[in-house]
């Protein structure tokens, strides 16, 4: 079993955000006054059809940063279940390669049957997934850098991205959905690895979203009040 870390929260106007590589961090709306994208929660209350949600388990033994030949220059399709129903997701691998890669492999196993344990839904709007654990301090054993990051700090609705510690070389096994348009600022300047982008079952996220989350994360946001997490995840590359 590896061993989780928390570190110290990044703290700006009270928002928190992103946990990964077992360390909590936080970036913050650059602009208030600019207004997200609004959305309807299609699918939402008695549309939105869950089944129980997997629960929190040990992240198994530490494993190997996959080679980034695996992915790069390509593209490739996700298909994600989840117990609200199946997300289908592009993969970068012609811009983001180590992430696409190490997502590919952890997809193999790792991320079967997990959890997804933070939403947020005030000042930005994600869904995190990809820690066994449940506590969003999990991690692979392994971490690495980053890889198109946006330089506006805008992540429209349906990117795909990782979530990290404060060293934005700590991207390892977390990342996240984002459901409504969301402008970040991460405090190192260097954003969040952006690796795809959410192709079909948007609205599952914003159903889910809409049922609101139960405020315990100290980084802002907290559980989903409707779980969610991974069933299984199963990656094709797309030919050209």
């Amino acid at each position: 079993m590896r061993p989780s870390r928390r570190a110290a929260v990044f703290a700006a106007a009270g928002l928190g955000l992103l946990a990964g590589c077992g360390t909590d961090t936080t970036a913050t709306k650059s602009n208030p006054s600019a207004s997200p994208t609004s959305v309807t929660a299609t699918g939402a209350g008695t549309d939105l059809k869950c089944t129980g949600a997997p629960q929190a388990r040990d992240g198994g033994a530490a494993l190997t940063l996959p080679d980034k030949a695996a992915a790069s220059g390509k593209t490739f399709e996700a298909e994600i279940q989840t117990n609200c129903g199946t997300i289908t997701a592009e993969l970068f691998g012609d811009k983001a390669p180590q992430t696409v890669a190490s997502f590919i492999a952890l997809s193999k196993g790792y991320y079967t049957n997990t959890p997804c344990p933070r939403l947020v839904t005030s000042g930005i709007y994600v869904v995190q997934c990809g820690d066994p654990t449940g506590t969003s301090a999990g991690n692979p054993g392994y971490s690495f850098g980053m890889e198109n990051a946006p330089t506006d700090a805008k992540y429209p609705a349906g990117t795909l991205a990782m979530a990290r510690g404060s060293d934005p070389s700590s991207n390892s096994g977390q990342f996240f959905f984002v459901y409504q348009d969301t402008e970040i600022v991460d405090p190192t300047g260097t954003g969040y690895s952006v690796f795809g982008k959410v192709t079909y079952g948007i609205d599952i996220l914003r159903a889910v979203a809409a049922k609101g989350d139960d405020g315990t994360s100290s980084a802002g946001g907290g559980s989903p009040a409707q779980p969610i997490g991974i069933q299984k995840i199963t990656v094709t590359e797309k030919k050209a």
